[in-house]
């Protein structure tokens, strides 16, 4: 029974011990799984010390944000959590939110089908602790990025950088930059010890090829030495391996293997003692069996020559070995740089314990949302801003409105036919100011005179007018006699027609601003689609350049995409309520407005007539 206890208490720890975090330091951790089965890259072979290409882009990943501008916080931990690994960034664009960083594994296993590792970052104190040469096994002689440098550096240790070159940079490649070949310009590496073909050892060159036209025998590499000359040609659209000896002797592999135009291909010769093979896209597709010699030498890359070796297209990821590398080696490339790769499978992001809620998926979507996307909600924003001031401005002022037009006809009503404009009273400057702002006049408190009435400013100017078409009476028996006044059609006429001019400004200030409620109704939705559209299409272009092709990649960029499109309906929709309750409120008091001077009109024609 002790045992069994022993053994249980040790089975819980287990999962306890997986979910450890390295390091309380860093905030956040992603989980990258490298499945090598046979759904997955499909190695054959255990391989050892291999470089990988995690992809970042807004399709898997959306923390750029939370990272220091360089990268300069992100640590690779082995499946263990506790083993770092070597690594080093090619490239990091928060502002487009895309990072390609090489990590080397220590063991790809393909009994097991996968191997996990755990990606680190949200430490703002961190510093830079990337290996660029220690991502790199010791047989691997040169690596090439081709970065922004203007010759292109070696990325290993053995520092075989380029001596000549002509070249174009292609910042627009299957990995970030690469190199463009116009038939006239070249790439040359000098010679070293490093670069040397041992037959027992073998040898490997290999390089991610594109070409856009076919090829009049052109050469991807070529290398001239002592015991002959070794090249990498392109017949047509065929690819094809060829030594040929000091003796005289020719070496060549079948020319059966064929590149796409337009497409990105990974080409790869391997030599060993016995055989030349040539790889395509990680399967060896034509070899030739022949006893081949140690060889030193330049090597040139695409050739121009004069016009003999012209090779036009492009070029990414340059690689030499010292060994002869396996087909699983280059399966494993292949799969974990083209674009088309199911080396890596992208896991969630985890906030570490006590840094922090874990995010909602409303925090993880809009992490996610690119800068245009942003754009277009911070206009949208400000379009929101203004219709919630006019929807609550003209709430209230509306409401003011309704209430005093109701208190002004109440008193109206118990006017006798001869007290037609007992009502009327002059303004006082205050009020004449204020009239000037619906709102200042219904948050003002003075109601005394039915400041916010708008029936009540049309009868003052009915009343106003009525008093300028009468002759003006004096001495005691005045409003007598005012009474006794009559009024010609003409008068009546005109005192109405000054009643409608007031009560079409009055409309007009009841209905103004409510533009802005239509252009919020029409225009959200528009702006919020045009942000969705953008976002999709930035998305699909990142996940273009980046190659990484799954559903993981692209739902979570379509979801923030999406974001601009709730946007605009936030926006949209409180205006087109705001704007129905409100209009059809406006359409009540000009309704009252149009019954009151017909009924003013027909007091006055009563009395003066």
């Amino acid at each position: 029974m002790p045992r069994f206890m022993l053994a249980l208490f040790v089975f819980l720890l287990i999962p306890m011990s997986a979910q450890a975090w390295w390091n309380d330091q860093w905030s956040y951790r992603k989980q990258i799984t490298l499945d090598t089965s046979a759904t997955g890259a499909n190695i054959a072979d255990p391989l050892e010390n291999v470089p990988v290409l995690v992809r970042l882009h807004t399709g898997n990943f959306g923390y750029f944000l939370d990272m220091q501008p360089k990268g300069q916080d992100i640590r690779f931990m082995a499946a263990d959590d506790k083993t770092p690994l070597n690594y080093h960034i090619e490239k990091f664009d928060p502002i487009n939110e895309m990072a390609l960083v090489w990590v080397q594994i220590p063991q790809l296993q393909p009994v097991a089908g996968t191997t996990s590792i755990w990606m680190y970052y949200g430490n703002a104190t961190a510093v830079d602790a990337e290996n660029v040469a220690g991502t790199f096994d010791t047989s691997q002689v040169a690596d090439y990025h081709f970065g922004d440098e203007p010759s292109p550096k070696d990325a290993t240790a053995y520092a075989n950088n380029a001596g000549q070159f002509s070249a174009e940079l292609n910042k627009a490649s299957l990995l970030a930059t690469g190199i463009s070949f116009n038939g006239e310009n070249s790439f040359i590496i000098p010679d070293s010890p490093s670069l040397g073909f041992d037959p027992e050892k073998g040898w490997t060159w290999s390089a991610w090829v594109r070409i856009n036209v076919e090829q009049a025998d052109s050469f991807l590499f070529e290398r001239i030495g002592d015991a002959g000359r070794l090249m990498v040609g392109v017949d047509g659209v065929s690819v094809y391996g060829r030594f040929e000896g000091a003796d005289g002797s020719v070496v060549e592999t079948p020319r059966t293997l064929q590149l796409t135009p337009g497409a990105w291909h990974h080409v790869a010769l391997t030599l060993s003692s016995q055989r030349m093979s040539m790889f395509i896209d990680g399967n060896q597709s034509a070899y030739t069996e022949s006893a081949l010699a140690a060889m030193q030498g330049d090597m040139s890359i695409g050739m121009g020559g004069e016009g003999q070796h012209a090779f036009v297209g492009d070029m990414d990821e340059l690689g030499v070995s010292s060994v002869a590398r396996s087909a699983s080696w280059l399966q494993a490339a292949v799969q974990g740089q083209g674009q088309a790769g199911k080396l890596l499978v992208y896991g969630e992001d985890a906030v570490r314990e006590g840094s922090g809620s874990e995010p909602s998926y409303f925090v993880i979507t809009l992490k996610n949302v690119t800068v245009d996307g942003w754009v277009v909600i911070v206009i949208l924003s400000i379009m929101a801003a203004i219709s919630w001031v006019v929807m609550i401005s003209k709430g209230l002022s509306i409401a003011q409105i309704s209430k005093d037009n109701g208190a002004f006809q109440d008193k109206f009503g118990l006017l006798g036919t001869g007290g037609v404009g007992d009502l009327d009273a002059k303004e006082s400057e205050d009020e004449t100011q204020l009239r000037e702002s619906p709102l200042l006049l219904a948050l003002s408190g003075k109601h005394e005179h039915f400041e916010s009435s708008t029936i009540y400013r049309i009868y003052h100017a009915g009343v106003q007018e009525m008093h300028q078409r009468m002759p003006k009476a004096v001495g005691a028996q005045a409003a007598q006699q005012l009474e006794l006044m009559t009024l010609t059609p003409q008068a009546i006429n005109a005192i109405r027609a000054t009643m409608d001019g007031t009560l079409i400004r009055e409309n007009q200030k009841l209905n103004s601003q409510m533009v802005l409620l239509t252009i919020a109704i029409s225009g959200g939705p528009f702006l919020g689609l045009l942000g969705t559209v953008v976002g999709v299409m930035i998305t699909f272009a990142a996940i273009a350049a980046s190659g990484d092709v799954n559903v993981n990649s692209i739902a979570p960029g379509i979801a923030a995409a999406l974001v601009a499109t709730v946007a605009g309906l936030a926006v949209a929709i409180p205006a087109l309520f705001a704007y129905n309750y409100l209009g059809s409120r406006i359409k009540e008091i000009s309704a009252d407005m149009h019954v009151f001077v017909d009924e003013f009109v027909a007091k006055i024609a009563e009395q003066h007539s």
